[in-house]
C-alpha cells in the first residue's frame, strides 16, 4: 500500500483527490491548514467511515518544519496547498509569495532531504495568460497577468529547477478550469448556480466574453492519479484539459435556462478584472497527458454541471449568496 500525502487536502480539488486516493487503496495523510477551530475544511463533509481512514496533519505550508514532519515516510506527495483567488492577490500579494512560492520551496526541500519517491506540484492554466495560440500546449509562453499567476509561475520554475539540479522526481500538474461540488463561490460556476438557487432575478457577473476550458473535478483528480502512476511523467509539466472552450456568457445562459429561465445577467463592476489582467481565452491541449498516461475525460460538461447543481441544492446554506466572494 503506497503512502500518499495531499497538501491542501481541506480544499476543493484536494478533498476530491483525497477521496480518489482512498478509493484506489492508498494510505492517505491529509495536510490541512491549522486553525484553532479544528476545522478540516471540506474533509469535514466526508462520511465518518471515510474520514476515519485518513490521517489528518494540521500545519502551515509556509513553515518548513511542519512540512518536513508531515512528509516523513510518505512515498508520494501531491502538493496542492495554495492561495488561488485572483482578486485577493491584487491587494495581498505578499501572502501569495509566502504561500505559493515559499510553501512550494518548503515541499521541494523536504522531498529532496527525505528522498521522496514521487512529488506532484500543482500549477494552473493561469500561468499561460491569454492564449497566444490554441489549443494551449505545455510549450506555450508564460505570462504573469495577476500576482497569483506570477507566484504560480515562480513555483513551477522552482520545481523544474529541483528536477534539473537535483534529479528530484517531480511532475508539474497543470489543471485548467476545474469545477464541481465543494468549489467556493469565488469561481464563476458556483457563483451563477448559488445566486439562481437563492431565487435571485438578476445574476451579478464580471466580463462575459472570456472563454475557459472547464474540467469536472473528478476528471481532474483522475488526472493527478494517472500522472502519479506513470514513470514517463517525471520531469514533465502536463496539462489536464478537455480541449473544449465555453464563454462565461454562454455558460451563464445555459445554467440560467436549467434553473431560473426568467433571470437576467447584470454586470457588477467590482467583479471585473483590470483590463490587462483579464485572461480572455483559455483552451488547453491534452495530447501530452493522453500520450504519457491512460487518462481520459469521463464526464461531459452537461453531466458535470448537473452534478454540481444537485450538490449545491443540498449545500446552499454553506454559501453567502448576498455578497461578492473574493
Amino acid at each position: 500500500m503506497k503512502k500518499a500525502l495531499v497538501t491542501g487536502a481541506d480544499g476543493f480539488i484536494g478533498s476530491h483527490l483525497t477521496e480518489a486516493l482512498l478509493e484506489k487503496g492508498y494510505d492517505v495523510k491529509a495536510f490541512v491548514y491549522y486553525n484553532s477551530f479544528n476545522n478540516w475544511g471540506w474533509l469535514d463533509t466526508l462520511p465518518k467511515e471515510k474520514l476515519s481512514q485518513i490521517e489528518i496533519f494540521s500545519g502551515d505550508i509556509r513553515d518548513p518544519n511542519g512540512v518536513r514532519e508531515a512528509m516523513k515516510g510518505e512515498d508520494i506527495v501531491f502538493h496542492l496547498a495554495a492561495l488561488i483567488a485572483i482578486p485577493f492577490s491584487y491587494h495581498s500579494p505578499d501572502s501569495y509569495v509566502d504561500t505559493n512560492i515559499k510553501g512550494t520551496l518548503n515541499v521541494l526541500q523536504a522531498a529532496r532531504e527525505l528522498e521522496t519517491e514521487r512529488l506532484l506540484v500543482t500549477s494552473t492554466s493561469e500561468v499561460y495568460g491569454t492564449a497566444q495560440y490554441v489549443p494551449i500546449d505545455e510549450k506555450h509562453p508564460y505570462q504573469g497577468q495577476s500576482p497569483y499567476s506570477a507566484t504560480k509561475i515562480g513555483a513551477d520554475r522552482l520545481a523544474e529547477s529541483f528536477y534539473r539540479s537535483f534529479s528530484l522526481p517531480v511532475s508539474i500538474v497543470r489543471p485548467f478550469n476545474t469545477y464541481g461540488p465543494r468549489q467556493s463561490a469565488r469561481a464563476v460556476i458556483p457563483t451563477v448556480i448559488t445566486q439562481l438557487l437563492a431565487g435571485k432575478d438578476e445574476i451579478q457577473l464580471g466580463s462575459l466574453t472570456p472563454t475557459r476550458d472547464f474540467n469536472y473535478v473528478k476528471d481532474t483528480a483522475a488526472g493527478f492519479l494517472a500522472i502519479a502512476e506513470s514513470d514517463r511523467t517525471i520531469g514533465e509539466e502536463i496539462n489536464i484539459a478537455t480541449q473544449q472552450e465555453v464563454s462565461i456568457g454562454d455558460l451563464a445562459k445555459e445554467i440560467i435556462s436549467q434553473i431560473r429561465p426568467s433571470a437576467k445577467i447584470v454586470c457588477d463592476e467590482q467583479r471585473l478584472r483590470p483590463e490587462k489582467s483579464e485572461v480572455n481565452r483559455l483552451l488547453g491541449a491534452n495530447a501530452k497527458i493522453k500520450e504519457l498516461t491512460d487518462w481520459e475525460q469521463k464526464y461531459t460538461f452537461a453531466q458535470g454541471i448537473a452534478e454540481t447543481i444537485a450538490w449545491l441544492r443540498e449545500h446552499l446554506g454553506a454559501y453567502k449568496t448576498d455578497i461578492y466572494n473574493v
